[in-house]
């Protein structure tokens, strides 16, 4: 596709201008009609009332990074959610800010390592990757794509990945997606309807960009809207694997986008070594009509 081919948006202002230290995983919580997103290095989960406006931010404080979120089937979320914390998967109780850790990664807690993105797949598992922490000096490819089963049993699906990111399904559930930053790469599966096995892995996606594509939401055409840390942008890749168009922010390290009706909120994480707008816009939290609705999340099941 010819360039001026590319579909362009354009986004100059914030809708929450609030400084995120690294803002991530924004979920659009259809039952209260509020977006809900985590700053990982802050260990704060947010929650915004989309009919009350940027006003209503409240924030739950952690005492470990979280970084990832999911609805627990047959909860309420405003009560308790699923999230992705250091050593594993925990539930929230958000009223109190207190949580229970359902399975861990290992037997042994690995200091070396915390969660990073995943997801809910349609059989109600969830997918959830590990990276070296920060303050250890450079990430180094020690992490993982695991895969918990109901909160029961965990297994590991891919080993020695450097920074393992987001976790997706086509609109008939056939295809899973799965992002692997460092290596710039989007990797697409067969995904079995009836086990939920994985098949034919395949590149899906190359990009060749100074950035690294980092989280990313699939609409109900089969586009995938992957976020790219580093360039300012949101990329709409096409389910052939093209790129057919991309959302511009003012600030560089853009992390995850989320569909709420046809617009994206997207989030990112603050750019101190930046200039200009990119610096003091890093860490807001964004909001662009696209034109398109994205695919509801699957929740977690417990049982």
């Amino acid at each position: 596709m010819a360039d001026q081919e590319i579909q362009h948006w354009h986004v100059t202002k914030p809708y929450v201008d609030l400084h995120c230290a690294l803002g991530e995983g924004p979920y659009f919580e259809k039952a209260t009609n509020t977006l809900r997103f985590v700053d990982i290095k802050k260990k704060q989960v947010h929650t915004v009332s989309l009919s009350e406006g940027p006003d209503s931010l409240r924030t739950v404080q952690l005492d470990v990074p979280v970084t990832v979120t999911a609805n627990i089937q047959g909860r309420a979320p405003q009560d308790q959610i699923l999230v992705g914390l250091k050593y594993g998967i925990a539930v929230l109780d958000r009223k109190t800010g207190k949580y229970e850790y359902l399975t861990k990664f290992a037997e042994q807690d690995n200091a070396r390592l915390r969660s990073n993105d995943g997801a809910a797949d349609p059989h109600g598992r969830f997918w959830l990757g590990t990276m070296t922490d920060f303050g250890l000096g450079d990430f180094e490819p020690e992490g993982s794509l695991f895969r918990f089963d109901h909160g029961k049993s965990v297994a590991s699906t891919r080993d020695r990945l450097t920074i393992p990111n987001s976790v997706g399904w086509s609109p008939d559930a056939k295809t899973m997606y799965f992002t692997h930053s460092t290596a710039r790469q989007v990797f697409a599966f067969d995904y079995d309807p009836v086990t939920g096995g994985l098949s034919n892995e395949r590149l899906f996606y190359q990009h060749h960009g100074t950035g690294e594509p980092d989280g990313f939401r699939v609409d109900v055409e089969g586009n995938i809207w992957h976020a790219v840390y580093g360039e300012g942008k949101v990329l709409k890749i096409s389910k052939e694997g093209k790129l057919v168009g991309e959302v511009n922010l003012p600030t560089r390290n853009i992390t995850c986008p989320e569909f709420v009706g046809t617009e994206l909120l997207i989030t990112c994480a603050d750019d101190d070594e930046g200039e200009g707008e990119s610096k003091r816009f890093g860490g807001a939290l964004w909001r662009v009509d696209v034109g398109v609705e994205g695919l509801g999340h699957y929740e977690f099941k417990l049982a």
